[in-house]
């Protein structure tokens, strides 16, 4: 066979979601250039891209996204790659994701954005970067929480959740937008002892 006609192995579509799955991207590279569908789901209806975002396989998924893999595939827990972002706090991972263009508004099957599962967990440096990212930082989820509640109702006041608090506020969080029950932030936060963060938000007009 002349070099010109060199043929790619053909790789099934369980092999590359284990690839993509263990962060072998000499499988990923061979299954993108033979065609295989990216598409593809396991038995949960997750994507290749879904299981390498879900085990933080940062250059897997930068191979799927330059290959046109969907960012946005919704699994059968309602979860896409983008939402799972919010879950592990990856920053390498969302940037690797923000080329594909996600869809910051679809909501995880709790009504929920990537932004409010990252500031119940304390991811610092995720909420800064998806803060920047245009998502609606006032979006309210399904108990009524947004993320800045979240981070309160959820957190414990430490310097993490200190320094969520300002990066939301920063990006415009309402402080003073309640939940269902009419209980703000600041009500929150001092019901909880977090003083630290009763003076963040007061400082910045909660009342």
């Amino acid at each position: 066979m002349e070099s010109s006609e060199r043929q790619v192995a053909p790789v099934q579509a369980e092999e590359l979601l284990a690839a993509a799955d263990r962060g072998d991207a000499g499988v990923v590279r061979a299954a993108i250039a033979a065609g295989t569908d990216l598409e593809v789901r396991d038995s949960a209806g997750r994507t290749p891209l879904l299981r390498a975002v879900t085990s933080d396989r940062v250059e897997v998924a930068s191979l799927l996204v330059a290959a046109g893999a969907d960012p946005d595939a919704l699994d059968q827990r309602h979860d896409t790659p983008w939402l799972v972002t919010g879950v592990t706090g990856s920053v390498a991972m969302a940037q690797a994701l923000l080329p594909a263009n996600p869809d910051l508004t679809i909501t995880n099957r709790f009504g929920g954005t990537s932004l409010i599962p990252a500031s119940e967990r304390g991811h610092v440096e995720y909420v800064r970067l998806a803060s920047t990212t245009g998502i609606d930082v006032n979006h309210v989820n399904n108990p009524g929480w947004t993320a800045l509640l979240e981070a309160i109702i959820l957190g414990d006041g430490g310097p993490a959740y200190q320094e969520i608090v300002r990066i939301l506020i920063d990006a415009g969080a309402d402080v003073n937008l309640a939940d269902h029950e009419g209980t703000t932030p600041l009500a929150h936060a001092r019901d909880k002892g977090q003083s630290a963060v009763a003076s963040i938000l007061t400082a910045a007009g909660a009342r």
